[in-house]
């Protein structure tokens, strides 16, 4: 009877013996209370939604920064912040003209990319059905765009009701980011870019399309070298046919093209010149991502970087977005984990390797603190190991309704192997989520790799694990509040990310990079 106690005893005995207890000792400092102490103080009112360059996140990046430091987190080089310069862009300022007719904002084009202020005559109309260059489906083949305004269709060619660009079904590069169309007729020399949207009019129409486009944007302040240098509007079909003098159909144009899978290109000399004339107001802003630096011993020129965006949507007059789930759970998690190494460090724990510790600013408004970092990085992007990053991981979507103990990871294993079996070890060892893959997909629909920090890292070849609960119903909702908020999970993921980085600052060999998808 010993005996077979013993035997069914083993499988308990040898999980003890695989768990790191000191890395348990410090895990252990990462509370549910502590947490919910943070997130209560970020996510109020007080904080007005912690809206990029406003006073509610710069308020918010005192306190973390007061936390770091009542840790004994040194300020690195001098300060807990890396500053970052912004321009807030207004939406009106677009016009286009000629001299007998002229074209209104929100009913006949509207625009979503960056504009340079200037003005443009355009003389001469290219029409390239898609605007797609490639070995399968041409539409520059014996046409020259250069000094031309340049027309074409937004999305891809379809035969049959399928996309056919793509063998998998899915969207090609071509559509799935309309910089790839934009970028090609730029470098072939378009004065002027009009892509034409099917469902213009339903876009236009749209209050929630509306209130977004008729928001100033917020933009790094970068040199004209890294922004578009032509106007690129989205215009609609009645807007197309007169920039064409009114000589394409392009209901019949488009439908020849699905039926031939080919466009027939053409250029139009115009009887009349129209211009676009692009004046929009820039105010300057600053904002910053937060600091915090906990030097390694042996291994220190190597380091980590785990991030959580502390700003949110703001407020809405009267109505403020407090975002705790968004990303208000990622930044208190941060601060936990930032405690936790310290206190190990403290004690002569401390990591083999260093640790970079950011929050940063300006994810909503288009992942711009992470940008400015990987462009302008304080520790070289070749010394740095991975990025692990925690934006949502507070609340539980559909499919795990009464279910918390579960985490999306995104991104794991697409550049290193080893860094998503670290990963999962540490979760067998540890934690015991269900760690879902489902966005795990380069070509998942909803681009969750592409939507948050992390891929400003990836970019560069830097593994990285994304840690996200999922959308729920108060998603950038003002409803996104504290009370909603499921600190016990909070707990597991915190601790579960923080067991992941102690494997990554402090085992003997760095991880190993997949062939990598980009080129330095």
């Amino acid at each position: 009877m010993k005996n077979l106690l013993f035997i069914l005893l083993i499988p308990f005995i040898l999980d003890a013996q695989v768990k790191d207890k000191v890395a348990v000792k410090y895990a252990e400092t990462i509370t549910k209370t502590e947490l919910s102490q943070h997130l209560h103080e970020i996510a109020s009112d007080n904080y007005e939604g912690r809206e990029t360059g406003m006073i509610g996140q710069k308020m918010a990046a005192a306190y973390l920064a007061g936390e770091f430091n009542s840790y004994g987190i040194q300020p690195f080089k001098g300060s807990y912040f890396q500053k970052f310069p912004l321009i807030l862009q207004y939406a009106y300022g677009v016009d286009v003209s000629s001299s007998d007719s002229s074209f209104k904002w929100m009913r006949d084009f509207y625009y979503w990319h960056e504009l340079d202020n200037k003005k443009v005559d355009i003389k001469e109309i290219a029409f390239i059905g898609y605007g797609i260059s490639n070995d399968k489906y041409n539409d520059y083949t014996n046409i020259d765009v250069s000094g031309k305004g340049v027309i074409f269709y937004d999305g891809e060619p379809s035969k049959k009701g399928s996309l056919f660009l793509s063998e998998d079904g899915l969207p090609s590069e071509w559509s799935m980011d309309p910089l790839n169309k934009i970028n090609f007729a730029i470098e072939k020399g378009a004065r002027a870019i009009f892509i034409v949207k099917k469902n213009h009019k339903e876009i236009v129409g749209n209050e929630s399309y509306q209130h977004y486009m008729e928001q100033p944007k917020m933009l790094l302040n970068k040199t004209l070298k890294d922004r578009l240098t032509v106007p690129v509007l989205y215009i609609s079909e009645d807007m197309a046919k007169a920039l064409t003098d009114g000589l394409l159909d392009f209901d019949k144009t488009l439908a020849k093209i699905n039926k031939k899978g080919k466009a027939k290109s053409s250029v139009h000399t115009l009887s009349k010149t129209f211009y676009v004339d692009v004046n929009r107001q820039n105010d300057n802003l600053t904002s910053e991502n937060v600091l915090a630096f906990i030097e390694g011993s042996d291994l220190k020129n190597e380091v980590v970087v785990i991030t959580a965006h502390y700003d949110h949507i703001g407020k809405n007059g009267d109505e403020i977005f407090n975002g705790a789930d968004d990303d208000g759970s990622g930044t208190v998690a941060l601060l936990e984990i930032a405690e936790a190494f310290q206190i190990a460090k403290r004690e002569g724990k401390g990591p083999r390797r260093s640790i970079l510790i950011m929050p940063v600013s300006g994810e909503e408004k288009g992942l711009l603190g992470s940008e400015f970092y990987s462009d302008h990085p304080l520790l070289p992007l070749r010394n740095t190991v991975a990025n692990l990053n925690i934006d949502m991981i507070g609340r539980m979507d559909e499919n795990y309704k009464g279910d918390p103990n579960y985490i999306y990871l995104i991104g794991s294993d697409i550049l290193s192997q080893d860094l998503h079996d670290i990963s999962e070890q540490a979760n067998k060892t540890y934690s015991n989520l269900k760690l879902d893959y489902r966005y795990n997909d380069l070509n998942d629909p909803n681009r969750f790799y592409y939507r948050s920090d992390h891929y400003n890292f990836a970019k560069h070849n830097i593994p990285c694990i994304f840690y996200f609960n999922g959308v729920h119903e108060d998603y950038h909702q003002s409803s996104d509040t504290v009370e909603k908020i499921d600190f016990e999970k909070m707990e597991k993921i915190s601790r579960l990310i923080f067991y992941t980085a102690w494997d990554l600052v402090n085992r003997d060999e760095r991880i190993k990079l997949n062939t990598p998808l980009v080129n330095e």
